[in-house]
């Protein structure tokens, strides 16, 4: 049985490509043949909060010293890392904002970055620890070409989902679906 994470980033709830892309991914991995699971995170219909600095203070505090506060600030982020680490395959769909990732989820991704959790420092440098996982992240874009020098989006995922541990990383351009899709 596999688990999967889907996370959807874009702003547009009908008519979005990614998530068009996003779902044709998750429904073709959970296929006749495999039994699995889907967490679903939905960035825009269930917004993240900013990091702020007692979030921050809260997650450098010794967690046998937390207050309660640091505790409740710290709830969603416990929700979200838990998510990662069930899952054994990540399908993120966003869109290219601005030449790269919407509000939305790099929100996510600062929520789920926590040292002693999802990545350690170590005497060679950071280790990410959410390893034994892929990711796929289905792109949509109207002019910022996948792998072009204007393209900071798919670097951005690759350098963050590997400083947490996730390696195993695959892009895919969800025009490419969504084509086939309507075919």
């Amino acid at each position: 049985m596999i688990h999967i994470l889907h996370i959807d980033a874009s702003a547009h709830l009908d008519t979005s490509t990614s998530r068009q892309a996003s779902a044709k991914i998750v429904a073709d991995l959970g296929g006749p043949d495999s039994v699995s699971s889907v967490t679903r995170r939905d960035l825009t219909s269930e917004p993240l909060p900013q990091v702020d600095a007692a979030w921050a203070d809260a997650r450098l505090t010794d967690p046998a010293t937390r207050s309660i506060d640091d505790a409740k600030r710290l709830e969603l982020s416990d929700t979200l890392i838990a998510e990662l680490q069930a899952a054994d395959t990540i399908v993120i769909g966003t869109p290219v904002y601005n030449f790269n990732a919407p509000a939305s989820l790099k929100a996510w991704m600062d929520l789920v970055a926590r040292p002693g959790v999802t990545f350690t420092y170590t005497d060679t440098g950071p280790k990410g620890l959410l390893t034994g996982k892929k990711a796929i992240i289905t792109v949509a874009s109207g002019g910022t070409t996948i792998g072009s020098a204007a393209d900071f989006l798919t670097p951005h995922l690759k350098f963050f989902l590997g400083f947490i541990g996730i390696t195993d990383i695959e892009f895919i351009k969800a025009k490419d679906i969504t084509h086939a899709i309507a075919a």
